[in-house]
């Protein structure tokens, strides 16, 4: 088809709304052209509504040519799109069958299917050609990624979650944010536990200032005896830390506390992914643009942060207590929930409750920059990608899956990146949090004390002790946290 062709079939379309012939389409004017053309949502008020605001790009409450072409172009090729998503067998027709498993209609729906799909399918037939399903879906609102879900649920009268603008409900918005947390607590937890070996000679570094204190040197002789290299011998600090942890209480010395960091790192997942969706949105509304997925650059930074900080704050005495127990003397009696609760007492008896959030402004300004970087650059490099993506395809940004083989190595590399930038200023919060225990014997009176300490017995090196573990931990944790949680934002319905 020609380009005047193009243009002239457009002129038709517009004209059956533009029923008054002016050059303006209102909202009364579409609910009337609703009306007379018979289309099946007429008296769904709620869909015209939200339709019209899809149409009303320039939100002057009126309909023009170009608006309504700038929407039909891509409009047709989401519908497009949908249509071969649909069109498993690629005979360019799609079966009842094929879109009930799409609708994911069981049996008690199946009245109100068959309701449904009778304004799809050609007369007497079983199956729904291109053109059925394009004039069916070009005049229904997307709402959620899906003109054929919306048309659904319009048709069948479940309209509960959307109001007389047509607008998400406030109901609705509540759940998906409890699905945002929801989804963000799971992910977390699931890349936490894979990790925790690397978290915990982490810890282990950051709290020793000198490995002579460690069972190593008991150990060496009896590795003479053996034939073994002794451990004196051994430069690298990461091989032994890894090596004494392991000789003090076996496999199971790389998981102690992780019971507690997997009460810690859900709500602290949660709180982290839920407040920086929450915080998107709100900015979304400040700046004037529909979608959080247009915010601003700077403002998606900035939400990145506020969502560390409050995770952040939310769970910080969990994260000092799991530090004390991490850092308690290993081959000690005391063992799993006996540890955890005595040194739980131990610490109340010694400071209350003051002594839990011990360094929580140092974690606090730690974490803003590092859940910023992190964040940011993983939301910004997302939509650079799915841009992409749909440029080279020629489909629209809203139908762009990104393959999970694209999502880790962009997960891995925004969490190295903010993990790197602040990890001295995690280092001295956690020497903080650990002081006065077994591992780690040294006070300090406050943050600059800690820095001034470290800088003089470590060099500006002893900053950066543990660095490359964390982003053995970091890259891998943050892949699969990346991972999880966009897999369960698709199959929890949230983008």
């Amino acid at each position: 088809m020609s380009k005047e062709d193009d243009d002239q079939s457009l002129e038709k379309l517009y004209a059956k709304i533009d029923i008054h012939n002016t050059g303006k389409v209102d909202l009364p004017t579409l609910i009337k052209a609703f009306e007379i053309t018979d289309h099946p949502l007429k008296n769904s008020h709620n869909a015209i509504a939200t339709l019209f605001k899809s149409l009303d790009s320039n939100q002057d409450d009126v309909i023009d040519f170009n608006e309504f072409k700038e929407y039909i172009q891509k409009a047709e090729t989401q519908i497009k799109e949908g249509f071969r998503k649909l069109d498993a067998d690629k005979d360019g027709k799609i079966i009842t069958s094929e879109m009930k498993k799409y609708l994911q209609i069981g049996d008690k729906d199946l009245d109100d299917f068959k309701h449904f799909s009778k304004f799809l399918k050609t007369k007497n037939s079983e199956y729904i050609t291109y053109d059925n399903w394009r004039e069916f879906l070009l005049f229904v609102p997307r709402i959620n990624g899906s003109r054929l879900r919306t048309a659904y649920e319009f048709l069948n009268n479940n309209e509960a979650d959307l109001n007389s603008e047509g607008d998400v409900t406030v109901v609705n918005e509540f759940l998906k944010g409890v699905g945002f947390f929801l989804a963000g607590g799971l992910s977390g937890v699931v890349s936490r536990t894979c990790t925790a070996p690397f978290d915990r000679i982490k810890v282990f570094l950051i709290a020793r200032t000198d490995l002579s204190s460690t069972l190593l040197h008991k150990k060496a002789e009896l590795a003479q005896q053996h034939g073994k290299v002794p451990l004196e011998k051994i430069r690298s600090p990461i091989i032994k830390a890894a090596t004494t942890l392991y000789r003090q209480g076996g496999l199971r010395a790389f998981y102690v506390g992780n019971g507690l960091n997997v009460m810690k790192v859900f709500p602290e997942s949660a709180m982290k992914f839920g407040t920086f969706e929450l915080m998107k949105r709100t900015l979304a509304k400040i700046e004037g643009v529909d979608d959080s997925s247009k915010l601003s650059k700077l403002s998606t930074y900035f939400a990145g942060g506020m969502g560390g900080v409050v995770s952040q704050f939310s769970v910080y005495p969990i994260d000092t207590l799991k530090y004390r127990v991490q850092c308690a003397q290993l081959d000690a009696n005391l063992r799993g929930n006996q540890l955890l609760i005595a040194t739980a007492k131990q610490m109340y008896k010694e400071g209350g409750l003051k002594l839990f959030y011990r360094g929580v402004f140092v974690g606090v300004a730690g974490i803003f920059p590092y859940a910023a970087l992190d964040l940011g650059t993983f939301s910004a490099m997302k939509k650079w990608m799915i841009n992409r993506e749909a440029k080279k395809t020629g489909c629209s940004p809203d139908d762009v899956v990104l393959s999970n083989l694209i999502v880790l190595p962009m997960g891995a590399f925004s969490g190295s990146v903010g993990a790197t930038v602040v990890y001295p200023i995690n280092l001295l919060r956690t020497r903080l949090q650990a002081q006065g225990t077994y591992a780690h014997p040294h006070t300090y009176d406050g943050f600059r004390d800690v820095l001034v300490k470290t800088v003089q017995k470590e060099g500006y090196y002893g900053l950066f002790k543990g660095l490359v573990p964390n982003l053995a931990k970091v890259a891998p944790a943050v892949s699969l946290s990346y991972l999880m949680y966009e897999n369960l934002k698709r199959l929890m319905g949230l983008e």
